[in-house]
C-alpha cells in the first residue's frame, strides 16, 4: 500500500466508520417512530421493510452529514418522499396526500409536468389548508406536514391529545371536503374562494 492509496482508504473507511456510528446514534433510535408511522398508513409490512430498507441506503450513500441539523427529520423526509414516490408510480389518487404534502420537493428530477401537476396540488392544499381555524389549521400542519405526535402537540398547545385527535380529524375532514369539490369544478382552481 505504498502507492498512496493507503492513507486514502483508511480515511474513507474512517468516514464510513464515523457515518455508521452517527446513523446508530442519530437514525436507528427513530426506526419504529418512522415503521408506526408508516403502519398507520396502512403500508403493508413486506413494503415497510423496503422502504425503510431504501432510506437506510440513501443515508449510507451520504459523503458527509454535517449538513443535516436535524436527523430524525431528514430521516422522516427520505421515508415520506420514498413513500410518495411509491404512491405515485401506483397511480393512487393525489389527495392522500396531505400527510406527502412535501413530497413536491423531491430531490429527484420529475418531468416539467409532474413538477407543474405537484405544485399545483401543494398550492391547492396550502389554499385549503389557510381556510381553517387558526388553532386547527396549526395542529394540522404540526401533526401532517411537520410529523409530531399527538402526544407532542398536545403537551407544545397546552391541550388533551383526545382534543388534538377531534382537531386532526375535523382539520382533514374539511380539507379532504374541499378538495373533492374542487375536483368537481370544471376549472378546479378556486381554492382560496370555496371550499372549506
Amino acid at each position: 500500500m505504498e502507492d498512496g492509496t493507503g492513507p486514502d482508504l483508511r480515511a474513507q473507511l474512517e468516514r464510513r466508520r464515523a457515518l455508521a456510528l452517527w446513523v446508530a446514534r442519530e437514525i436507528m433510535p427513530h426506526e419504529p417512530r418512522m415503521r408506526a408511522w408508516f403502519v398507520k398508513r396502512r403500508i403493508a409490512p413486506d413494503v415497510v421493510d423496503e422502504l425503510m430498507q431504501d432510506a437506510y441506503c440513501r443515508v449510507a450513500m451520504l459523503d458527509t452529514v454535517d449538513h443535516i441539523d436535524c436527523p430524525h427529520a431528514y430521516f422522516f423526509s427520505i421515508c415520506r418522499n420514498l413513500l410518495a414516490r411509491r404512491l405515485k408510480r401506483q397511480q393512487i389518487a393525489p389527495f392522500e396526500a396531505i400527510s406527502e404534502i412535501e413530497s413536491y420537493r423531491d430531490s429527484g428530477t420529475p418531468s416539467p409536468e409532474e413538477q407543474v401537476a405537484a405544485r399545483m396540488a401543494f398550492d391547492r392544499v396550502r389554499a385549503l389548508l389557510a381556510q381553517l381555524p387558526e388553532r386547527c389549521r396549526r395542529i394540522v400542519e404540526l401533526r401532517k406536514i411537520e410529523g409530531w405526535s399527538q402526544k407532542e402537540i398536545a403537551a407544545h398547545m397546552g391541550m388533551t391529545e383526545k382534543a388534538v385527535e377531534k382537531q386532526v380529524w375535523s382539520g382533514v375532514r374539511a380539507i379532504r371536503a374541499g378538495w373533492d369539490q374542487l375536483e368537481r369544478e370544471p376549472d378546479g382552481h378556486q381554492a382560496g374562494r370555496r371550499a372549506v
